[in-house]
């Protein structure tokens, strides 16, 4: 099967990471959460952001060299490519406030052990306010198996922005509370993510205002405090899903905040401006707000012991 990997999966990788401006840096095999083979491959940047690094991990036997499947695959590696041209690719905001780092995802996708009908990928979001709190929380993904006949494979390229997105869903419904260690919470993806009449995901219906809000909270974490002010890619396709627009309609809505001085916008990407960092308190207050949100809330009498149960 590593003949195979050296031949199929990494040639058909390399045709995609050219058109998507990557070059494909190494392969190897891993092993999945299950103990499953895995192909695990780094993809980098050409040009003037060489140095920065995407992994994929794959399951081993998958191609994804089929009409179906490697154009999606193309288009996501195109996507990660200007995202790692942000200073913390690995970075995002949430609705209310709270900028996060992703990691430690454990792909691909693998049955449940508790005899579920599910496929589960754990992995950790942690809290990226530039400071030393530690706070973080454990995750795991649980997608049905009726959902996962909408998705075109139960792989990384085709499934992470989905998950990210219920991710970030889950903590503005104050379902995922940010502790210092802690077991795995649990993050259903559901159909109820999915409108099968607009063939699309839909995780949150925001308003232009909403979605300004965001686009500033975005630019003031993850350029000015995260990322000594160089610009942050501000079309993502990730966000726009998760606001339920459109890449276009970020772009018009940077251009709007540019003309008020909030951000420098250059193409896609936006710096924060001395304007925007004047706002400085309003975000960490925002942050505190939304952190507090996530905390379970406790009943004081029953606190107290005097519950009637």
């Amino acid at each position: 099967m590593a003949a195979e990997l050296k031949s199929a999966l990494v040639s058909a990788l390399n045709a995609a990471a050219s058109q998507a401006g990557m070059v494909l840096l190494s392969a190897a095999q891993g092993s999945g959460f299950d103990g499953s083979p895995t192909a695990v491959v780094q993809l980098g940047l050409v040009g003037a952001a060489a140095g920065r690094s995407l992994k994929l991990e794959l399951s081993e036997d998958f191609d994804f060299d089929k009409p179906h499947l490697l154009p999606e695959m193309t288009a996501h590696l195109a996507e990660e490519a200007k995202r790692l041209c942000n200073p913390r690719p690995e970075c995002y905001v949430t609705l209310g406030g709270l900028p996060l780092a992703f990691g430690e995802f454990q792909w691909p996708f693998h049955r449940s052990t508790s005899g579920a009908d599910t496929y589960i990928v754990h992995g950790e979001t942690h809290l990226a306010d530039g400071g030393e709190r530690r706070l973080h929380a454990k995750i795991a993904a649980s997608v049905t198996v009726t959902f996962a006949e909408i998705v075109p494979a139960m792989e990384q390229p085709y499934a992470e922005t989905f998950v990210y997105n219920a991710v970030r869903k889950t903590i503005d419904m104050g379902q995922l509370e940010f502790l210092k260690s802690g077991n795995r919470q649990p993050v259903p993806v559901t159909t109820r993510y999915y409108s099968r009449w607009q063939k699309k995901f839909v995780f949150t219906d925001t308003d232009d205002t909403e979605r300004l809000a965001f686009l500033l909270t975005k630019v003031y974490w993850l350029s000015a405090v995260l990322g000594g002010g160089k610009p942050v890619w501000i079309a993502d396709p990730r966000d726009a899903q998760y606001l339920n627009t459109t890449e276009a309609d970020l772009l018009r809505m940077a251009g709007d905040e540019a003309a008020q001085g909030l951000v420098k916008l250059d193409g896609e990407f936006a710096a924060a401006t001395p304007a925007l960092l004047a706002r400085a308190e309003e975000y960490r207050e925002a942050l505190e707000a939304a952190l507090n949100f996530t905390k379970p809330q406790f009943n004081e009498s029953m606190r107290s012991g005097h519950a009637n149960m």
